[in-house]
């Protein structure tokens, strides 16, 4: 089977170390090419040569820089040590976020794995977790999580969705967990209205989703609630699903976080999060 291949941010906390433990579980079942990425958070007026040397422009001590540096690849080569030789590790400079999306595009990975603090009150509206940055501006999925879950049995995913207008969407990383796992795929649409009256129309529209994606076991439900955030946190309470999956359009903002980035930042379960096309 073609291998997965998983980026996972490091700035070597316990979360960083969760998200190796899912990618751990994952590499179970399938092949795995794993790296790890710590960002050395910097202006851009400082700058890293293909030799690794440090310019800066004079308002930054370079001995400073070239210490944290040091200390960090210190920090990259013991998780070889920890984890084993087949892994990867890699150092850039930059702003965290841009520097984690730039890398990610540029090397052709199929997945990100981050452990998240999350956040919440003013920080969330202000900045929001870097998990939830990622989520918004990242084309390639994230998946994100709070804890530890090396115990975890991929066996039920809920994919919520507007199954409304059915097209094509990017399945790949999808269709790779469930041959892995031999997945089923639970399809949730949240309504404010009456599910009685809304429910032929929607698992018709399920059914032609499932078609068009060649997705085949799966179950349809709708459900009534006041939110999707609240829908997801509702119906995981009753049927304990193992991971979520939901798309976004990318367009949370100071003022406006979409339901993807609420869940990132307060459900405690492993969210896989893609862009809509």
């Amino acid at each position: 089977m073609e291998s997965l291949k998983i980026l996972i941010p490091t700035d070597f906390s316990v979360q960083a170390e969760f998200a190796y433990l899912m990618v751990k579980k994952l590499e179970e079942k399938t092949s795995i090419d794993i790296h790890f990425l710590h960002v050395l958070n910097v202006p851009d007026t400082v700058s890293m040569d293909s030799r690794g040397d440090i310019q800066t422009c004079g308002e930054i001590d370079v001995n400073f820089v070239v210490k944290q540096k040091e200390i960090a690849e210190r920090k990259l080569e013991n998780l070889k040590v920890l984890y084993g030789n087949h892994i990867n590790v890699h150092l850039v400079l930059g702003k965290t976020t841009d520097a984690i999306l730039d890398f990610s595009d540029s090397h052709g990975f199929d997945l990100i794995v981050m452990g998240t603090k999350g956040a919440s009150g003013i920080k969330e509206i202000l900045s929001g977790s870097e998990a939830q940055i990622i989520a918004r501006r990242s084309k390639i999925p994230l998946l994100s999580l709070m804890c530890d879950r090396s115990d975890l049995q991929i066996q039920n995913v809920l994919l919520v969705h507007n199954f409304s207008n059915p097209k094509k969407e990017g399945m790949g990383l999808m269709h790779k967990l469930i041959k892995a796992f031999n997945t089923k795929v639970h399809f949730l649409q949240i309504t404010s209205g009456k599910v009685e009256s809304e429910l032929g129309k929607v698992e018709s529209d399920m059914k032609h989703f499932a078609e068009l994606n060649g997705l085949i076991n799966y179950e349809c439900h709708l459900i009534n609630d006041k939110d999707v955030e609240n829908g997801v946190v509702h119906y995981n309470q009753m049927n304990n699903m193992d991971i979520i999956c939901i798309g976004t359009h990318g367009k949370g903002s100071l003022f406006h976080q979409s339901a993807t980035e609420k869940l990132i930042n307060h459900l405690f379960k492993p969210i896989i999060s893609f862009h809509l096309n």
